[in-house]
């Protein structure tokens, strides 16, 4: 794929894979919702979920989005996470919003809203994709 071409693919409401690295185990893989733009890539998650404490631990995560149907395609990124805390429910809207009708939305945020709620962001460092085309 071209720059263009996996930024816009990644841009795309798809679900993605957090993989991060695990101690004498092989590396967590999950399903998550995220937003990529501006070059950055963000994630919703519980600080005290697991995902967040390897995410922690490692610094770093790796996110594959897929295009399950033809034609085939996927993009992986990977690289350092920073946190921030207490999200502005308006970006935590704005990641469920691409998943979601808006009212469905709405009432997600305000279900999930935990005090522990942090948002992991990423801004990538190394790209790899493919496509029938690639």
């Amino acid at each position: 794929m071209s720059v263009q071409d996996r930024t816009d693919f990644l841009a795309a409401p798809h679900v993605a894979i957090l993989a991060v690295t695990r101690e004498n185990r092989g590396p967590l893989a999950v399903p998550v919702w995220y937003d990529y733009r501006d070059g950055e890539v963000l994630v919703w998650t519980r600080d005290s979920s697991r995902k967040a404490q390897l995410v922690r631990a490692a610094g770093r995560f790796s996110l594959a989005v897929q295009h399950a149907e033809p034609p085939y395609g996927y993009v992986t990124v990977e690289g350092p996470v920073t946190w921030q805390p207490n999200p502005p429910h308006a970006t935590l809207l704005r990641i469920v919003s691409r998943y979601l009708p808006p009212e469905a939305a709405a009432a997600f945020v305000e279900a999930n809203q935990t005090p522990d709620a942090v948002l992991l962001s990423m801004r990538p460092e190394s790209w790899i994709s493919g496509s029938p085309a690639s």
